[in-house]
This record gives structure tokens, sequence and C-alpha cells, in this order.
């Protein structure tokens, strides 16, 4: 009797691995940023040296497309983000103790920076020498004034401030709404899962700007080398400097010392974590446009997921002390030395008082003319001042922006380890940037879900060895 052959193995059966994962080589993105750094200062010198008009007009179309980019996302983005915020604290233990201290380290941070502007203003005389007088001024478009500020937060209706892009009322509206969520518990939450759900959209929508932001680089600061010229730089040497310097110290000297000292953890560990939400935000010059990569490496420093969507949107709003402290205070005794106004004790107190109580107006866009205007006006100093500063602040915004979003994840980091609720284990190893991190298809992990996703089902796939 002759064996019968061997039936086939079910296809099911066969031994099947896991996909081939496609390696493509690939720049790391701060290397993209250089490199757009390097491209625009090129470019933008032989637009100008040779007079290219073309070169000019191009550049200056493609940066502005890129902050247009951001700036689309910027109204529903920090609706949501507030709105899904608020009713995320519900989950975190002590929300209104941790809500209270991540306030209280906005403005002690606040005010350390403020003070650091204020001596090193005082100490470089920055508006001397310069060579511009007060008809070089020019009375500026945008202005802020406490009536405005106070009377501004509450809309007229809910489209304008949309349409507007007032971030201070999108905020008001956005705190009611969370806040009236969580008192209508169970009843709100279709609204909360539609909120995280349209919140998810508009982050992954803007991670594909963000990955624009070399190309940006390029044509902000082409333009900006283009259309100033390093001889109008040269004129606010001082300044230019101040501002600079002022950031680095805040950045680099107090956040490090705050770290090992008040949270006793690595401040090196914190920039390697952080690093790539400062360098995005010197390019974007938007800490709102920032914000998703901010949320993302504060978490992966070991801050719970629940209080870093809470204190990272927050943050994005009203924690600004590049904008709203260290520049304001260089450019008030700037302006106040170009026209001859002697500042004494009481308006420096102003001063620290304006950058602690109305950071907000600063809405975490590109530029601080409002919270500039907002202090000049509450010093009586003259609003054309806020011209002669127009023509540089580009050049300045990247470092105060830079400045702003190291201060927002750092205070979540601080508050976190106070409050024994910080995984120092993640903090210690975090090292992996959103912006860095590819799946399958080539393009970002917004989610760490896609990559667990993805280790299951290769799991489940049966391998024969």
């Amino acid at each position: 009797m002759s064996a019968s052959p061997a039936s086939p193995a079910p296809e099911a059966e066969q031994p099947v691995g896991p996909r081939p994962r496609r390696y493509i080589p690939r720049v790391p993105f701060w290397i993209q940023i250089v490199v757009g750094l390097v491209l625009g200062v090129l470019l933008g010198w032989l637009a100008r040296s040779f007079e290219l008009g073309w070169l000019v007009t191009t550049l200056d179309e493609i940066g502005s497309l890129f902050v247009q980019l951001l700036k689309l996302a910027v109204a529903p983005l920090v609706f949501f983000a507030i709105l899904v915020s608020i009713t995320n604290l519900r989950q975190v233990n002590n929300a209104a103790r941790l809500a209270t201290r991540t306030l209280l380290w906005f403005m002690v941070t606040s005010l350390i920076a403020v003070a650091i502007g204020l001596a090193i203003g005082l100490i470089t005389n920055p508006g001397a020498g310069t060579g511009l007088t007060p008809k070089d001024g020019a009375l500026s478009e945008t202005k802020g004034s406490w009536i405005d500020f106070l009377t501004g937060i509450v809309p007229d209706n809910v489209i304008t401030p949309f349409t507007e892009l007032n971030v201070l009322q999108i905020v008001f509206m956005a705190a009611v709404a969370g806040i009236a969520a969580l008192k209508l518990g169970e009843k709100a939450k279709p609204i909360l899962t539609l909120s995280q759900s349209v919140l998810e959209l508009l982050q992954k929508a803007l991670w594909w700007v963000i990955r624009l932001a070399p190309i940006g680089t390029v044509g902000l600061i082409g333009y900006a080398i283009a259309d100033y010229g390093w001889d109008l730089i040269g004129k606010y040497a001082t300044f230019t400097a101040d501002v600079y310097i002022g950031c680095a110290l805040v950045m680099f000297g107090v956040y490090p010392l705050l770290l090992a000292t008040v949270a006793k953890v690595s401040p090196l560990q914190f920039f390697k974590g952080a690093w790539p939400a400062i360098q995005l935000a010197f390019v974007s010059r938007s800490s709102v446009g920032t914000m998703p990569v901010t949320q993302r490496v504060t978490e992966r420093l070991g801050v719970p997921k629940e209080y870093a969507s809470f204190a990272v949107p927050f943050g994005a709003t009203t924690k600004m002390d590049g904008c709203a402290a260290i520049y304001p205070a260089l450019a008030a005794i700037f302006i106040a030395q170009i026209f001859d106004v002697q500042l004494g004790i009481g308006d420096y107190l102003l001063i620290a008082f304006v950058s602690v109580i109305g950071s907000a107006a600063t809405a975490g866009l590109t530029g601080a003319t409002v919270m500039l205007t907002l202090t000049l006006s509450t010093l009586g100093l003259p609003l054309e001042g806020v011209g002669l500063l127009m023509a540089i602040d580009p050049i300045l915004d990247m470092m105060r922006t830079a400045t702003n979003v190291a201060g927002q994840a750092l205070v979540p980091v601080i508050v976190s380890a106070r409050e024994k609720i910080l995984d120092h284990d993640a903090y210690d190893t975090a090292s992996a940037s959103p912006i860095d991190s590819f799946g399958d298809d080539g393009v970002d992990d917004i989610d760490d879900a896609d990559d667990r996703d993805r280790d299951e089902v290769r799991d489940a796939v049966p391998v024969t060895a």
C-alpha cells in the first residue's frame, strides 16, 4: 500500500514573518534646519548684493507662506487644546493644586526673566550711540492698552475671534467651554470625544507643516537678510546682542539652575529631550505652532500626559519669558533712551508688573508688538518707538520664541518633580525627537499608539523558525 502524498500545509499555517521594513536614509531634522539657515543667509546675501528683486520676492513668499500655514491652524488648535486640557485635569489627582503651582511658576520665572532684561538694559544702554532719532520711528498700527486688554478678553461673538485670530478671546471661550463640560459630566462626553478627535486631526495636519520648517527657514532668514541688510542690523547691534544674551542667560542659566535645585533633575537631560521643540520654535517663531512638539517632548521628559496636555497649551498662550519679559524690558529702556525719557524705579516695577500680568497679550504668535505697545502705553512712552524695532523684529523673535518654548516645557517638569509625579526613568532616557521618529510610510509618528499598533500586528503574526 503506497503512502499517500502529504497534503500541503494550509495557507494560514505557512511560516509568515514580519514585512521587511524598508530603510530610507534620512537627514536628521536639526541638520535640515541648519542647512536651511545657511542657505537662507547665502540667498539673502546674494539677493541684496546683486539687487535680485525676483529672489527677494521669492524668499518673502516662501517665508510668508510657511508662517501663514502655521497661523491657519492656530485658532482651532488653541480652542480645542485648551478645552481638552481643562477636561483632562479631572483625570489628575490634585488638579487644582497642579494648576495653581503651574501658574505660580509661570509668574516666578517671568519675574526672573524681566529682572535680567532690566539689568542688561541698564548696564549696556542699548539706545546709546545708535544714530537713531525719534523721527526714525513710526506709529504702530497694532496697539495694546490695559483697557483693550481687559475689555478684549470677552468677545462680542463667537466668530470674530477666529477670523481675526484674537487668541486671548479664543482662550477665554475655550476655558468657559471646558469648565462647562466638566460641570455637565457624562452629558458632555460626545462633545469631548469629538473635540479630542478634532485636536488630533489638527495636530496631525500641523506636523505636516512643521516638516516644511527647513524650507520656511530659507525664506524667513533669506528675506530678513535681503530686506534689512547687515548695515541695519549693525545699528541695532547692542540691542540685538542684549536680547540674545538675556534669553541665553535665562534659558541656559536660570532654567538649569531651577532644574538642578528645585526639580533636582539633570539640566543636560532636559535640553536633550526638549531640544526638538526649542529648535523648531527658533525657526517658526510661533509658540502655538510649536505646541504639539512641545507637548510631545514634555511627555517624553516624564510629565504625565494628563497634566502636560493642560500645562503646555496653557503655557503656549500665556508663558512668554522671551517675548513678554526680557524683550519689553529691554525695548522700553531702548526706546526711552532714543526719545530721551528718564525712567525711574517706579517705571521698572511697572515693566515687571506688565510682564507678569499681561503676558497673555502676546498670544503665542510671531512677534510681540501687542505686548510692547502695552508696556509703552503703561509707561507713557511714545508708541512711535515700536516702529524703531519692527525692522529688526524677525531676527529678535527667533531667540525670544525659543526661550518661550523652553520655559513652557520647563515649568511642567518642575511642578511634576515637586509633586512627585514625574517619571524619572522616562526623564533620564528621553532622547528621541518626535520629528525624527518615522513610521513605515516615511512620515512622522505623531502618536505613540501608532507604534504600539504596528508592534501588536507584527507580534500577532506567527513566525516559524
